[in-house]
């Protein structure tokens, strides 16, 4: 295995502390031979910047590769690497990929050398022997070869994922699969350099926290809610940013996804909040079965989030996982016409609803299960959260469902006659409508508890978690300051507080 090693962190590398010194210590550790790590992660969150910078900080080999032949992959592979080594004229001829990689290997060099191959899946497309080979070179070197650490990376992360699964070339061989995640909402703000929370919100709603994106805006993020809009229609909504179309890019550069009209669809039914399989089939107008490999496929590329219901076994909810896929089915596409006729303004206005109800609503409700698990105090969650997670109570008596958005459960406790069952600690409701929240909604709350306690769980000492983008009015605070069960969390509170 390999330690962390205190590698000098560049002064331009924002956050990614943890995956900076995983990878910095996996770079500089002890042991003869390849060793091997995987980096993978949706494209823009900045992996191909860390991993530039961690080969620098060691004096290491990096290569990106490019969408082209064999051929011209292994002569664009011998240059860099010639280049790298400073030989004579520069360039390394390699006839296959075995060379090619024993090339990487310094036999005079005691110490670990690193090497890194960016965007390996579009290798994988003209050498699908590339695993097979990797795996024989590891295999090999294992017998007092020189040590190199070898890294590689690829933002397609069904065909990255794949690699170290079942009977895969590599299973096994990898001792290092560090993912490289969006920033969070907090970070997200920072990385903006946004205060004020709404705004801050407003951003991450339509942006997510994929850094990547900061650098296809001109000019500054809005400091404040009222500069959204104009911020919008000078970057997303605008037909000549590279922003206009990322939906579209998005799914076209993952091949695992042919039917581009079929995936749209199915995010598009998704996107119009539609979260169980069978109202996206309905959605659809398809039998459930119908949807369920594109569903998986999917899942499989990191657009779509599974999450089962917490308090009910095999009753998934389906979410997008990149904000901007929702942004632009719920705006942009279903207006596309008028919003490349770049008549943003009246396009805009007639979307103002839709982005309200699909995108900041269910954003909003992401946001405080995000709370409630990353920031949260266990004085706010009644203990410390194991899991957080959304679920649907029926109540058969008032002919309805009720819908929790977020549920904390403790650790699993002793198992009962269903299996090992986790307590309760708090149960929540986000709402980010023009309204501030009253005694109404805590009245909710407060029956949706009785329910869920009749049906079989108990949640008679579970916390009752108010989100609000909007606040509060003041008979709510005046109740909840005397409630020791009622917490009430705006989003000053959901971006600096606990």
């Amino acid at each position: 295995m390999y330690t962390i090693c205190r590698v000098k962190r560049p002064d331009d590398l924002f956050d990614r502390e943890r995956e900076w010194d995983a990878l910095a210590g996996f770079a500089t550790g002890e042991g003869p031979g390849i060793q091997l790590a995987l980096v993978r992660g949706r494209r823009r969150q900045g992996k191909s910047f860390l991993l530039r910078r961690l080969a620098a900080a060691v004096g290491g080999f990096y290569y990106q590769a490019l969408e082209e032949e064999r051929g011209q992959a292994l002569a664009s592979f011998g240059a860099a690497l010639g280049h790298h080594l400073g030989v004579p004229g520069g360039h390394l001829r390699f006839d296959d990929w075995d060379a090619a990689l024993r090339g990487l290997m310094q036999p005079e060099r005691a110490e670990p050398s690193l090497a890194v191959i960016d965007e390996l899946p579009y290798l994988l497309r003209h050498s699908p022997e590339l695993p097979s080979t990797l795996q024989r070179v590891i295999d090999t070197s294992r017998d007092g070869g020189s040590p190199l650490r070898l890294v590689l990376c690829g933002s397609a992360l069904s065909v990255m994922a794949n690699l170290l699964t079942g009977a895969q070339a590599l299973r096994g061989r990898a001792i290092a699969d560090v993912v490289v995640h969006p920033f969070g909402y907090r970070d997200s703000a920072r990385f903006w350099n946004i205060s004020e929370p709404a705004a801050a919100f407003a951003v991450h709603a339509v942006l997510g926290g994929t850094p990547g994106y900061r650098d296809l805006i001109s000019g500054p993020a809005p400091a404040r809610l009222s500069d959204v809009a104009s911020w919008l229609e000078s970057g997303p909504l605008n037909p000549s940013s590279a922003l206009f179309r990322e939906d579209d890019y998005l799914l076209t550069e993952d091949r695992s996804l042919p039917d581009r009209a079929l995936y749209h669809a199915v995010v598009a039914a998704i996107a119009g909040g539609n979260t169980s399989q069978g109202a996206i089939a309905a959605a659809l107008g398809r039998e459930q079965r119908a949807v369920q490999h594109p569903l998986r496929a999917l899942e499989d590329a990191g657009f779509v989030n599974r999450t089962d219901d917490v308090l009910r076994a095999r009753r998934p909810f389906y979410r997008l996982s990149d904000p901007i896929l929702r942004f632009h089915h719920v705006v942009t596409r279903p207006d596309l016409a008028r919003f490349e006729d770049r008549r943003t303004a009246e396009a805009w206005a007639a979307a103002r609803d839709r982005f309200a109800t699909h995108v900041l609503g269910p954003h909003f409700e992401d946001l405080a299960r995000a709370f409630s698990f990353r920031h949260a105090g266990p004085e706010t969650t009644g203990g410390v959260a194991a899991i957080i997670g959304a679920a649907v109570i029926n109540d058969p008596k008032g002919r309805a469902q009720h819908q929790l958005d977020v549920v904390a459960l403790g650790p699993s406790g002793p198992s009962g006659p269903g299996g090992p069952t986790a307590c309760i600690l708090a149960i929540g409701e986000a709402k980010h409508t023009a309204k501030s929240m009253g005694p109404a909604d805590l009245g909710r709350l407060e029956h949706i508890r009785a329910l869920v306690t009749t049906r079989g769980r108990d949640a008679s000492d579970a916390k009752l978690l108010l989100f609000s983008a909007n606040g509060f009015d003041r008979s709510l605070r005046r109740a909840a300051a005397s409630r020791p069960d009622v917490e009430l969390i705006d989003l000053d509170r959901l971006y600096t507080g606990q």
